[in-house]
């Protein structure tokens, strides 16, 4: 019994010892950036692009130069090709001419192997945009001048709508609403958005600007403050498709079709009104008192507190159900 037990400590002893080894990897030797790749790495710390990035024409036409920039620089002659709305560019080359009191950040673009030549930075980021779907996006609710007309036209229509909707006694979001909380919420979430949007646009531009040349959709992959933006976009488009079956449940294929208008006008003016405001600050205790007004509405006047006993669908009232025709008492 004795040797059995100095057998079996022999044994444990000889597995710890065993499992305290361990082999130390080679490891390669740690990687030194080159000059020109620190050049190149702190201009994308700064510009945010760098070699290789596509960039989709905006402009009617770019000029390009075919000589080096410093030819021009020093005003020797100099041959231009011109590029149209709609070519998407590779960046190909960057160079700092100090001498260039204009813009010493010149860069060279390619459409195809035979189209390539030089422009000043500053030129080339007005007449381009990044070549994906989430920055023309992002373009297209950004412009200002698209934003005025698009102001002017939500007001007018929503006013049109408002006033022939509450003349038929139609339903419609934080008026006359259905009981349902989705189209209160979907209302409140967009101005929230808008909030969040100008107030990053507003406090972190460069970051903004960072996110604009490199969107993403995955919320766990940006700062904070953009983690949240991303949350309330998310959540906006849960929101809207709950909101839509909800209504249509709720409403006649009619009634629902105004439904959906008028709740688009709602958010169309949220969105314009809260987008612009908070860019002069008034966004911001403008937003509470809209939620405030919000959520008054929705609990005194469309908060169901009643369930259809037949059907189960949301009364506001006790009488009959609007979808299935039970008298409820």
């Amino acid at each position: 019994m004795r040797a059995l037990r100095q057998l079996l400590i022999i044994f444990c002893l000889s597995l710890v010892t065993a499992s305290c080894y361990h082999e130390v990897a080679e490891t390669p030797d740690a990687w030194v950036p080159t000059a020109e790749q620190m050049d190149s790495i702190s201009f994308y710390t700064t510009h945010h692009y760098t070699h290789n990035y596509n960039f989709r024409v905006t402009a009617d036409t770019l000029p390009l130069i075919v000589q080096h920039p410093s030819e021009f620089v020093s005003d020797m002659p100099i041959d231009t090709i011109k590029v149209r709305h709609g070519d998407i560019l590779v960046v190909a080359d960057i160079e700092t001419l100090p001498r260039d009191t204009l813009d010493s950040v010149w860069v060279q673009v390619a459409r195809d192997q035979a189209t390539i030549g030089w422009i000043h930075e500053s030129e080339m980021l007005t007449g381009v945009a990044p070549d994906n779907p989430i920055s023309r996006f992002i373009d297209f609710f950004s412009d200002s001048h698209r934003l005025i007309m698009l102001a002017i036209v939500v007001l007018v229509a929503a006013t049109y709508i408002t006033w022939a909707l509450s003349r038929r006694n139609a339903k419609i979001v934080h008026f006359n609403d259905i009981p349902s909380p989705y189209p209160t919420m979907l209302a409140l979430l967009v101005a929230a958005a808008a909030v969040f949007y100008s107030t990053i646009q507003l406090y972190a531009p460069d970051s903004w600007r960072h996110y604009y040349y490199h969107p993403t959709l995955n919320p766990f992959a940006v700062p904070l403050h953009l983690e949240m933006f991303l949350f309330t976009v998310w959540a906006l488009v849960l929101v809207a498709v709950a909101a839509f079956d909800d209504i249509r449940r709720q409403l006649s294929t009619s009634e629902a079709l105004v439904y959906y208008l008028g709740l688009a006008g709602v958010c169309s003016i949220d969105y314009v009104v809260f987008s612009v405001s908070t860019l002069y600050y008034i966004g911001y205790p403008l937003l509470v008192v809209y939620a405030a007004f919000a959520l008054w509405r929705y609990y005194t006047k469309s908060r169901p507190l009643y369930v259809c006993g037949h059907c189960g669908a949301s009364l506001r009232h006790k009488g009959r159900c609007p979808r299935c025709g039970t008298e409820n008492v």
